[in-house]
């Protein structure tokens, strides 16, 4: 289990209408779910964050690198989420009438398990009494899942976790039934939303 992120080159804008936020979606639908269930998912202005369970490896690909079942050509994770975040950079570049980088280089992807052994960086950004009533390992992906869904109303962008549209907390909550996450690998693992 990780959590992926990555943000806008010098924090600038990536996503500029629900047309661009739409237009990413399709790209992880196709080019993550193959390799990965989506456990929870938010895309903010300038940055996004997925928590995926990792299933495959490598996935075989024909020539537009669409999943199929029989081919010799493969492609991994990593190839994958290179490939979303060069079509989607290079979209925005034709729609704002830009060039140049529109990511920070590296994607992150940290383990979140139980068996992570080194806190992930999103643990530190926890509030004291969160902090206090966790039992660290075992809590790390129920903390994730809430940070993920809680990153629109600490940028102040809403005042509550189920008015920001671009998340999956909506379809955990049963006000939208997006097939991005998977909820029964979700629930495998104990992760809820609050109201669920």
């Amino acid at each position: 289990m990780y959590h992926a992120y990555n943000q806008g080159n010098n924090r600038q804008k990536i996503f500029f209408s629900q047309n661009n936020y739409l237009f990413f979606l399709k790209k992880i639908n196709l080019y993550i779910l193959p390799h990965a269930d989506i456990l929870a998912w938010c895309l903010m202005p300038n940055h996004f964050h997925f928590m995926i369970y990792v299933h495959t490896l490598e996935v075989s690909v024909n020539g537009e690198g669409e999943p199929i079942l029989m081919t010799n050509q493969v492609r991994n994770l990593n190839n994958s989420v290179g490939l979303i975040l060069r079509s989607y950079t290079r979209a925005i570049n034709k729609q704002e009438n830009r060039t140049g980088s529109l990511f920070k280089t590296h994607t992150h992807a940290e383990p979140v398990d139980a068996t992570t052994e080194i806190s992930p960086s999103f643990v530190n950004t926890i509030n004291d009494a969160e902090r206090a009533n966790s039992t660290a390992d075992t809590d790390y992906p129920q903390i994730c899942f809430n940070y993920i869904h809680d990153n629109p109303v600490k940028a102040n962008l809403v005042q509550q976790p189920l008015d920001w549209e671009y998340s999956s907390f909506r379809d955990y909550n049963g006000l939208r039934n997006g097939k991005l996450i998977n909820k029964a690998r979700a629930t495998t693992f104990g992760l809820h939303c609050p109201g669920q």
